[in-house]
């Protein structure tokens, strides 16, 4: 019987410990991405940059069909200056993690400045390194300003 109450104990403990783990590694990948897009409204093409992996590809899936790059050119766009501020806001964010693999999927709307120019949604692969989650591999869809995005952010 006092086996039993034990076994449950740490059963109960162990349970808790795997779930702030887990909880816990979700916040470092979620980090990653808005620091993605906290670069990108401070125009800071270093900070956007180190959120990449050096070996990533970005996708866009538009009405012109797929394109496929490094991001370098997006990367070199973020840090050149600009009048207006690059806001995409993002919610719906989901985020699955098996071992050094990351998943996010979520619902975004760009805005320059004020003006919002396309909405859709991005998938993001991020890979664990030794120096925390990297974006691997970033898609998108692009389609005209139809969607409704939440006023703050989750």
């Amino acid at each position: 019987m006092k086996y039993s109450i034990i076994l449950i104990i740490l059963s109960f403990i162990l349970t808790i410990t795997n779930s702030l783990n887990a909880q816990s590694e979700q916040d470092q990948v979620r980090d990653v991405i808005d620091r993605l897009f906290d670069g990108m409204r401070a125009g800071d093409s270093t900070m956007v940059r180190r959120v990449m992996h050096n070996e990533a590809l970005m996708a866009r899936v538009g009405n012109r069909g797929l394109r496929i790059e490094t991001p370098d050119r997006f990367v070199e766009a973020v840090g050149t200056p600009h009048e207006r501020v690059w806001d995409e806001k993002i919610w719906n964010v989901q985020i699955s993690i098996d071992e050094k693999l990351a998943s996010a999927w979520m619902e975004f709307a760009f805005f320059l400045g004020d003006k919002m120019l396309h909405c859709g949604v991005n998938s993001m692969q991020l890979y664990q390194t030794e120096d925390g989650w990297k974006i691997i591999y970033l898609a998108d869809t692009n389609r005209s300003p139809t969607c409704n995005p939440p006023d703050s952010q989750p």
